[in-house]
């Protein structure tokens, strides 16, 4: 089983082909762990070793680091909850340092006419706690370069970009304290995101796939280029041809209008570009056509060719050789995991007890495999469950074969098991325990909460036109009580039924049980501050909300708790959960995003910063009233400028979503310079083409694979419970290829810090 050198030098890294023979001086081995006064400390090191290898495997890390016990040690402090949690922390905190850094975000709004001038922090405020985290990443990149070594932290390209980083990101702070803080440009504004790209090795596995991907993008792209090149220089030979033949008719008007867009050879190129994207359709199209409906046809050509054929094709494309090159990444990660559970295992059945020697290979005993599970960072249901799976084993020692099965509980969902219902003796009570206990009283809850939202869509529509003020809210406020009495007695029912620790074993319970809570609470200080619903029951002011505010709030939680007939549809389960899954395992892809989203915004203020002025400062800025209709000035977009970071991220958001990111295009080419397309359209491409058609593949397998899962479940068993956790690790999992014993057995021989018996 081939796999790219890329794939296989990972993280924590030794190249292959150095054997394991060459050991560091003083590197310990446990493989002959004899009686004696060190055969404790040779015992409890393989115990460290095998739960430490146990724990990589776990989290899909390399097994190529020191295994010595100081360096155990410190390899565990370092991946602990901790550790990794100030690495986050420190992450988030440099990166949201470009709200608080000049230019600041600090204003209530963004919009030029208004905005006052924000507070800006002294010099040396951001930058020394810009330094505090450059000495975390400091000390990160010396705890990994000491960790694998550094011949290998040398070869390593993550690694060593990760240590350029720093030096450029020092030498750059050093230079702004020099100036006072008055540099220009702040290079190293622009290197922060590679320290959250850095941290993951999905993010990094994700950057690998994409570059990977890019040469049959282009291939479309260039198809696309062409298209869009072709159509170009024809609607500069049709349009204008058209203009010159009726320059002296009555419909001058509509011939002006036609010439906004294809005046000159860069203007219909935005123009058709815009419109592969439908932003400015049919608005480009109008002014042709109303001259001459054959027109029609050019346009009507071009999408149908351009978005709907081109565009789906590179959608297709990126989703299928992006999916295929996360696959051979993917591939890596399996592979790390079977290299970390076959360490453990080799580790473990390496070991001796009192004098009495092994051969290797025979196997694990299970109370030293118990023994090293006690010692794994792991949640303690899942340790319950895998040492369940042990006990249920017959044989005094664990193959290799054997001790592989008993991972796979890892990648399960654990079923808890349910607290017993109470136990009744009258048999009225047994009866009411069933019918409340019974999932059709379920059923009833959900139509009670649909009938509430109803009466509640009801009257906002009755009320539309009506001023608070002059409203009545007697029927509307006696019916939410009577809902919520409902809601009340639903939940005690319910605690009666199944009993309170069972019925807070649900998620949905306890998501009912809360909001009911929230709503009891509210209604309660509805009525003791505005008294009970009577006829001419006005909305006065009286406390901290009035009457209707407090109703909209108690509506707002009723529609909320409408969600929870989510669980009873089973198509919708389906989809939630995809949802989940998916906000479960977005930080490789939201993180990707997040940087580019901050290197572009970054760069956004350096060129276009100011460039946005208030109508009557400049000539380019006309005011609203003189603006022509659709423009920049004449929409009021004065809120979407570069002028901090703040605003320069939601700028670049409207541009993302591509409506109406002509109306950008446009103004920033009058105020900066026809130059200001090219950061534009390169945004368009990164973001929208190809972040948001990964985006789209990842939902697409994630459904699907849900989908597929849940039909062979319901197949097989029926039971929807025993799914597994969907990551993307396991999205992948079913066609990935376990990799074989000699591929096993040849990375074991070359790893670089471990000693075994051959």
């Amino acid at each position: 089983m081939a796999e790219p050198r890329e794939e296989s030098e990972p993280l924590l890294s030794r190249t292959r082909g150095g054997s394991a023979r060459h050991f560091p001086a003083g590197v310990p081995s446990c493989h002959s762990v004899q009686v004696g006064p060190g055969a404790v400390a040779r015992r409890d090191l393989c115990l460290d070793q095998a739960a430490v290898f146990i724990e990589d495997a776990i989290q899909y890390r390399s097994i190529n680091h020191r295994v010595d016990a100081r360096s155990l040690w410190l390899y565990r402090w370092y991946y602990s909850s901790t550790s990794q949690w100030i690495l986050s922390f420190t992450t988030f905190l440099i990166l949201a340092l470009a709200f608080i850094e000049t230019p600041s975000s600090l204003t209530s709004t963004s919009d030029v006419r208004y905005r006052p001038a924000p507070w800006e922090p002294p010099c040396g405020l951001t930058e020394g706690v810009e330094a505090l985290c450059l000495l975390v990443f400091a000390a990160d990149v010396s705890v990994k370069s000491y960790l694998v070594g550094w011949a290998q932290f040398r070869k390593n390209p993550w690694l060593l970009a990760y240590l350029v980083v720093l030096l450029v990101s020092l030498l750059d702070w050093t230079v702004s304290l020099s100036l006072i803080c008055q540099e220009p440009v702040r290079v190293r504004r622009l290197l922060r995101p590679f320290f959250l790209m850095q941290s993951s090795s999905m993010m990094k596995k994700t950057l690998k796939c994409i570059r990977w991907s890019l040469p049959e993008m282009a291939s479309v792209g260039l198809l696309l280029a062409a298209h869009l090149g072709l159509f170009t220089v024809l609607a500069m030979l049709l349009l204008p041809c058209e203009k010159r033949c009726h320059v002296r008719s009555q419909d001058d008007r509509r011939d002006r209008q036609r010439l906004t867009y294809f005046r000159n050879l860069p203007e219909a190129l935005t123009s058709l570009l815009v419109l592969l994207t439908t932003a400015n359709s049919p608005d480009v199209m109008i002014p042709a056509y109303s001259k001459n409906r054959l027109y029609a046809i050019f346009f009507i050509a071009f999408t149908l060719i351009g978005s709907l054929f081109l565009m789906n094709l590179l959608t297709a494309v990126i989703y299928n050789q992006f999916r295929g090159y996360l696959m051979k990444s993917l591939q890596t990660s399996l592979l790390r995991r079977c290299l970390g559970i076959r360490a453990a295992y080799k580790v473990l059945s390496s070991m001796t007890a009192e004098g009495e020697a092994h051969p290797e290979g025979v196997g694990v005993k299970p109370q030293d495999f118990l023994q090293v599970l006690q010692k794994v960072q792991l949640d303690r249901d899942h340790k319950q469950a895998i040492a369940e799976k042990l006990r249920s084993r017959s044989g005094d020692l664990l193959s290799a074969d054997k001790f592989q099965k008993l991972f796979d509980e890892f990648d399960r969902r654990v079923i808890k098991e349910h607290p017993p219902r109470p136990e009744y003796q009258s048999p009225f009570l047994q009866s009411a325990q069933f019918l409340f206990g019974h999932h059709y009283f379920d059923y009833l809850g959900n139509l009670m909460a649909l009938g509430n939202l109803v009466t509640i869509c009801v009257f906002l529509v009755l009320d539309a036109d009506v001023l608070p003020e002059d409203r009545d809210d007697f029927v509307l406020g006696i019916l939410n009580c009577v809902f919520i009495l409902y809601y009340l007695l639903e939940m005690l029912l319910k605690v009666f039924a199944l009993g309170l620790r069972r019925y807070l074993v649900s998620s949905s319970n306890v998501f009912d049980g809360l909001l009911t809570a929230v709503l009891l609470v509210l209604e309660i200080s509805t009525l003791a501050v505005h008294r009970f619903p009577h006829p001419g029951w006005k909305p006065e002011a009286l406390g901290l909300l009035s009457l209707w505010d407090m109703t909209r709030l108690v509506n707002v939680f009723i529609a909320f708790r409408f969600l929870r007939i989510i669980p009873s549809m089973e198509l919708m389960a389906v989809v939630a959960s995809t949802i989940l899954d998916l906000i479960k395992n977005m930080r490789a892809f939201g993180g990707i995003l997040v940087g580019v989203y901050y290197i572009f915004a970054i760069i956004g203020i350096i060129l276009f910063r100011g460039v946005i002025v208030p109508p009557g400062n400049s000539s380019l800025a006309p005011d609203n009233g003189s603006a022509p209709c659709g423009s920049f000035e004449q929409l009021e977009y004065w809120t979407n400028n570069f002028d901090d970071f703040a605003a320069a991220l939601v700028t670049l958001w409207d541009v993302m979503v591509v409506n109406n990111w002509q109306v950008f295009l446009d103004a920033f080419r009058r105020y900066a310079g026809p130059w200001s397309k090219i950061y534009f359209v390169l945004w368009w491409l990164v973001s929208s083409v190809i972040w948001v058609n990964l985006l789209l593949a990842l939902i697409l397998e994630n459904f699907l694979h849900k989908w597929d899962r849940r039909s062979h479940l319901q197949s097989l068993t029926g039971d929807l419970e025993a799914t597994s956790e969907v990551t993307v690790e396991l999205l992948f999992r079913d066609v990935l290829e376990e990799p074989t014993e000699e591929e096993l057995t040849e990375k074991l021989s070359h790893h670089p810090h471990l000693q075994l018996c051959r």
